[in-house]
């Protein structure tokens, strides 16, 4: 059995088109951990889908550890930006919604969401992963919520976010809550808290804040580019020119076995 894709396009809220190329330059990688974490119950040998893989900032990690990754996004130009365009053996990509995809019944073994979940229509996603997950497949989602603002920077990093605070669509409040209270459709399996780091000069920090999809719409709303406007005060706090910072943010998994 398959679906049309097309049956849940009309419901898309796409946050990130906009900012498409920013995100993709500008992203932190997940960590090893996380995959290891993963791989730890799921065979090397399977097949996965990768739901609202925006440009492939998972799909890397997924890649080199299973056979297969079926990476799916529903914004045409986001795929666009994905590492995967120029042809990779083991990926193939589409542009489908997370709530529905081509794939045959039974066909996969992981379904991992990498900070995606909270944009889907959850009802209709897990009835999904249900179709598609073989007997004891895994459903693996992971997020992460806001930096932890660096030393010396917290009043110009809380001066930037102020500013952004109204531009954030609702759904950014379930990151905060790191998806507590979902009515997950099977059982949990063990997941530690992970940490997600990068090492960056000031000049990727400030693509990564151009990044967000609260900055485009404060822009949009605003007439005025807040990462522009508050680059002064958060490259005074940054330090010397050429200075790096270790950026942190915490790491949330969910693992669930279908049984």
């Amino acid at each position: 059995m398959t679906t049309d894709p097309a049956s849940t396009q009309s419901t898309f809220k796409d946050h990130f088109s906009g900012v498409a190329d920013a995100y993709a330059q500008a992203r932190p990688e997940y960590p090893d951990a996380l995959f290891d974490a993963i791989a730890a119950v799921v065979p090397a040998s399977a097949n996965v889908w990768e739901p609202g893989c925006g440009s492939g900032q998972a799909t890397r990690g997924l890649a080199a550890r299973f056979a297969h990754v079926h990476a799916t996004e529903p914004s045409a130009r986001q795929l666009a930006q994905h590492w995967a365009q120029g042809g990779h053996g083991n990926v193939s990509l589409a542009v489908e919604p997370g709530e529905r995809t081509t794939l045959d019944d039974g066909r996969v073994q992981l379904v991992a969401v990498a900070q995606a979940l909270h944009w889907f229509d959850r009802e209709s996603f897990f009835r999904e992963c249900e179709r598609v997950l073989t007997s004891g497949g895994v459903l693996a989602a992971w997020g992460y919520g806001d930096f932890i603002a660096p030393e010396g920077m917290i009043e110009a990093v809380e001066a930037f976010r102020a500013r952004i605070e109204p531009y954030w669509p609702p759904e950014r409040a379930q990151i905060d809550a790191r998806y507590a209270g979902y009515d997950w459709p099977f059982p949990a399996l063990p997941a530690a808290d992970l940490w997600l780091e990068a090492e960056w000069g000031l000049g990727q920090f400030l693509r990564y804040l151009s990044s967000m999809s609260a900055v485009a719409r404060c822009a949009a709303d605003t007439g005025e580019d807040p990462v522009a406007s508050h680059g002064p005060a958060l490259a005074a706090a940054w330090g010397a020119e050429g200075d790096t910072r270790l950026i942190q943010w915490p790491l949330f998994l969910h693992l669930r076995r279908k049984p």
